[in-house]
């Protein structure tokens, strides 16, 4: 096996193909429909619960404002990454994106963001899930851990299985999610009332505050977080390159059909919920869909329904993103960045450690835990760094080597991952202003992490790995240049 000392040092070409082989995925495995099926399952789950508490932050206009800011901030966003994906398409995403252009510190930091993300919100929604089949009296279980156990150990054994069979698994809860969401909003807007929607009580004392900002202008800025359950994750399809079909023409396509999707279900969602039962009234709702649709009275058929593919969307969303952070593992392992042996993959071309590792961790933090919205603010704040590092990996590509080939451009360019990059920053920010505690513990499992990559994996990194390879690359042309 190889096992390179130094980036510069590759090893013979017989290990270096033994080391590789041992660590390939299953290529053409997703076309463009099954990719824009990750990317809205990803997403999907926020829909249904979590946004609402942005109301209690910020008010309907607080949280509108909000939401659009963190769309436009997406949109730059998934605009830029569609170009970065198609120049580099191999499952490192922004780990690679990063490496190319911020070295290795740099691709190192977008990297852990990344698995922060994509390791500790599977972990909250198992805890969600369990509290949805509580609540719908599914065969007379609690929440617990045997319910979180069972969530890990069934989807975990789908992606062993293989990424084709995961990722239609996965198409097929979402489109029951989505279908459920359109159907809701339907419902919801039968009962539509303008007057509901600035119905919280108004702060006086805060600044700006009025009916449509009854928190004041801070709010908007608190509720950032929230308006982000919208788009949350979306950013991961880029993680499946490695396994597409033609991904250079696919990615793009597929983050701009799926961002598009998550545009259309985040209005039709925010305005049917809030206009049918009113904004204090979803607030501080665990399930703000069921709750608009019941309104004062007991449960209907259609409340039923929703409330059963809220764990539809769920279970999709929750499946996906153990797909990603599989993907952002096995990416920084098989580069050395991370222990090797994680990146190894099976006669089906699946990385079962960088399943099973991460996928008990997540079980042991969910059982230990139990607060669901505390690992998902860690995550939040994992996922804003990324963000920032990968929009700030876009702009220096740009600059720094314009003649690099680029399949699909990023319409406005610099200007578009320059305002993805702001945005991205004000909502880091805002996560102290939502969970301060959150956002300690997400920079100590940071500092963790530095610390290992800083004594001992930085040295030891992986030559001939894709990502370091198309690095090196670009280091061997600077050279010459500067010759």
């Amino acid at each position: 096996m190889a096992e390179g000392t130094d980036l510069r040092t590759a090893p013979p070409a017989t290990a270096e193909d033994d080391y590789l082989h041992r660590r390939t995925l299953r290529r053409g495995s997703a076309g463009w429909l099954l990719l824009t099926g990750l990317g809205v399952a990803y997403v999907v789950s926020g829909d249904f619960s979590g946004w609402n508490i942005g109301l209690s932050k910020g008010g309907f206009g607080g949280l509108a404002a909000a939401t659009v800011l963190m769309g436009i901030m997406y949109a730059c966003l998934v605009f830029s990454l569609a170009e970065l994906s198609a120049i580099l398409p191999t499952a490192g995403g922004g780990y690679g994106f990063a490496r190319r252009a911020l070295g290795t510190w740099g691709g190192f930091l977008t990297g852990t963001a990344i698995l922060i993300e994509y390791i500790l919100a599977p972990a909250a929604i198992s805890l969600f899930i369990g509290d949805y089949v509580e609540s719908l009296g599914l065969f007379g279980l609690t929440s617990g851990w045997p319910v979180h156990l069972a969530c890990f150990a069934l989807f975990i054994g789908i992606h062993l299985w293989g990424v084709g069979e995961a990722l239609r698994f996965s198409l097929v809860v979402t489109a029951i999610a989505v279908a459920a969401l359109l159907v809701f909003a339907v419902g919801a807007f039968t009962d539509f009332d303008a007057s509901r929607l600035n119905d919280i009580p108004v702060d006086t004392s805060a600044l700006g505050a009025g009916s449509w900002l009854p928190f004041g202008v801070l709010g908007i800025w608190a509720a950032f977080p929230f308006g982000m359950w919208f788009f949350l994750g979306v950013e991961g399809v880029p993680l499946a390159a490695e396994e597409a079909k033609d991904p250079v023409r696919s990615m793009p396509r597929a983050l701009a059909i799926a961002l598009s999707v998550l545009v259309l279900l985040a209005v039709v969602t925010f305005l049917a919920a809030t206009g049918a039962h009113g904004s204090a009234a979803l607030k501080d709702a665990g399930n703000p869909l069921v709750v608009a649709l019941q309104g004062d009275g007991g449960p209907t058929a259609l409340s039923r329904f929703v409330n059963y593919a809220g764990l539809a969307g769920l279970v999709a969303s929750f499946f996906s993103l153990i797909f990603a952070g599989s993907r952002q593992l096995f990416a920084l392992s098989r580069a050395g960045y991370l222990p090797r042996f994680l990146s190894l993959t099976s006669r089906r071309k699946s990385p079962y450690l960088g399943l099973l590792i991460p996928g008990a961790i997540g079980f042991a933090l969910a059982a230990w835990s139990g607060n669901g919205g505390r690992m998902l603010n860690v995550a939040v704040f994992g996922a804003t760094i990324s963000y920032a590092l990968m929009a700030l990996s876009h702009v220096v590509l740009r600059r720094r080597e314009p003649d690099l080939e680029r399949p699909y451009r990023t319409p406005g360019g610099i200007l578009t991952s320059s305002v993805a990059f702001v945005l991205a920053l004000f909502a880091l920010v805002a996560t102290f202003l939502v969970d301060k505690d959150a956002a300690f513990i997400a920079l100590g499992v940071y500092a963790i992490a530095l610390a290992y990559f800083a004594f001992y994996s930085r040295h030891r990194l992986v030559a001939n790995a894709p990502e370091e390879e198309f690095a090196a690359l670009a280091e061997a042309e600077a050279e010459l240049a500067r010759d």
